[in-house]
Order: structure tokens, then C-alpha cells, then sequence
């Protein structure tokens, strides 16, 4: 809604550059967020990719400010969606190091649908507060929600570490 509402760019160009760009730059951003977690290890690539993630909405609101600006719209979505791409991948690296490998479907299942609940409760308020506040102040303030949740990950980071070093015994035994 925003890239037609705010700057004003047609349901074409949105559909060209969401679906299209969009698409790649997800499965680039996942590919890449893969490799780059096997490097990386799960904390460094849940930290840097929500960083990432979460400075992607600046990019939403340089482009509220700049207003119909389509390289600015094509960057924007690019970053976005790569940075979700990335993100997902360690996310989901996440949710399975969490799971018991003995009921590992009905874990990830249920971890997968309690994600999904802030989308839920947050993505009705949010229409009313970017109406509200304008769209610039709105990306800048989704920026700013980002930021407890990147803080919860500091400081649950020796969790999140025993995690890997779990991880990494477990493959050890499983790969001679």
C-alpha cells in the first residue's frame, strides 16, 4: 500500500519491482544468509542480518521523504528483501537448533506459528499510525521497533552460542 499511497508509484511498477526484484532478491538474500551463516555462526548472522533488516526500513523512509523516485524504489525493495532473505535463513537455523530432534515438525510448527503472532497484533495499528504520523516517521519508527528485539538477542547470546556449540558436537557425532 505504501509504495502507491505515499510516492505514488502505478500498481505496475509496484508489481514489476515487488514481485519480480522482490522475488530474486529473497532468494539471493536466503542463499547468501545461508552461506554467510555457516561462516558466521547463528548469533553473529541473527545480529547482523536483524541489523540489516532492520536499517532496510530506513531505506522505506528515505523514500517517503524523497517521494516518486523509481532507482530509490528499486533500491529500497532490494535491500529489503535481501536483508529478509538473510534474515529468514538464520531465523529458521534458529528455530531448528531450538527444536529436540525426536519432535522436531511438531516444534518448528509451533515456533513457526508463535513468530507469526506480531504480525497479527501489529499489522492492523500500523494503517492507523502511518495515517496518523505520515509515512516517514512510520518507517523510522518500525526501525526503532526493531531495536528491543536486537537488544532480547544481546543479551540472550550465551543461550544462543550453547545453541552452536550444541549444534556443532551433534554434527560431529552424526559425520565421522
Amino acid at each position: 500500500a505504501f509504495l502507491i499511497r505515499g510516492p505514488g508509484f502505478s500498481i505496475g511498477e509496484v508489481g514489476a519491482i515487488n514481485k519480480g526484484l522482490g522475488l530474486i532478491a529473497t532468494i539471493l538474500g536466503a542463499l547468501y544468509g545461508g552461506v554467510m551463516l555457516a561462516r558466521m555462526g547463528l548469533y553473529r548472522s541473527l545480529m547482523i542480518f536483524g541489523i540489516l533488516q532492520a536499517i532496510s526500513n530506513l531505506s522505506f523512509m528515505v523514500l517517503a521523504y524523497v517521494g516518486k523516485v523509481y532507482s530509490m524504489m528499486v533500491a529500497a525493495v532490494a535491500f529489503e528483501n535481501l536483508a529478509g532473505g538473510m534474515g529468514t535463513a538464520a531465523f529458521v537455523a534458529f528455530l531448528m537448533a531450538l527444536c529436540d530432534h525426536r519432535y522436531t515438525a511438531t516444534q518448528f510448527a509451533l515456533l513457526s506459528a508463535l513468530a507469526s503472532l506480531g504480525r497479527i497484533f501489529v499489522g492492523p495499528p500500523s494503517g492507523y499510525l502511518s495515517h496518523e504520523v505520515g509515512w516517514v516517521i512510520f518507517f523510522f519508527v518500525t526501525f526503532l521497533a526493531a531495536l528491543p528485539g536486537l537488544a532480547l538477542l544481546y543479551k540472550m547470546r550465551r543461550h544462543v552460542l550453547s545453541l552452536e556449540q550444541l549444534q556443532d558436537v551433534s554434527d560431529k557425532h552424526s559425520n565421522p
